[in-house]
């Protein structure tokens, strides 16, 4: 885990985030406070199947089949990174518990065996609704690069990710507490 935490972060990444990495694997855990309600954040981080509302290195998303377990999606990236495509399949998806849990199962990339677990939990932040985001993975170190690099990079594309995340969804928060027009 980046930094220090508090006691509730940790107790989340306990209950939620246990991934083991190997010796010839690299793993994090990333947190971010987003200033708007746990409803509106997870109703942008379920959707298996448009992750690029909110993350900005996808480009296309196509799902093949239902919106389920074990659902697969074919994802575009953008030009600038060192992949075109990637094959992920839906490990975890729990509207309860607000668990995304995603496994990259194929692409052009060099992420083998990546596996995430996005959490979003809610709180309070400036006396109003909140979330708490933590996106943990753990990912091969691909040969000619070490366990910092790797991490460093994946890291990197998540913070983005989240980023992008807490904007979109601070705008729609914003959008959504306007009073509607006549």
């Amino acid at each position: 885990m980046s930094g220090g935490c508090w006691p509730m972060e940790e107790e989340y990444v306990r209950k939620h985030h246990r991934q083991e990495a190997r010796d010839d694997q690299c793993s994090s855990t990333l947190v971010k406070h987003i200033k708007a309600p746990v409803h509106l954040v997870w109703s942008l981080v379920r959707r298996f199947d448009q992750p690029h509302k909110y993350k900005p290195f996808i480009s296309r998303c196509v799902v093949q089949g239902d919106l389920a377990i074990g659902s697969v999606r074919e994802v575009n990236v953008k030009s600038g990174l060192p992949a075109t495509t990637s094959t992920e399949r839906l490990e975890v998806l729990d509207d309860q518990e607000h668990v995304l849990s995603v496994k990259i199962v194929g692409g052009d990339h060099r992420l083998r065996n990546y596996s995430s677990i996005i959490t979003a939990h809610p709180e309070v932040m400036d006396g109003r609704p909140g979330t708490l985001v933590i996106e943990s993975f753990v990912v091969d170190v691909p040969d000619g690069n070490t366990k910092d690099e790797t991490c460093y990079f994946v890291e990197a594309l998540i913070k983005c990710n989240l980023k992008s995340l807490a904007d979109v969804s601070e705008r729609l928060a914003v959008q959504n507490a306007q009073p509607m027009e006549r």
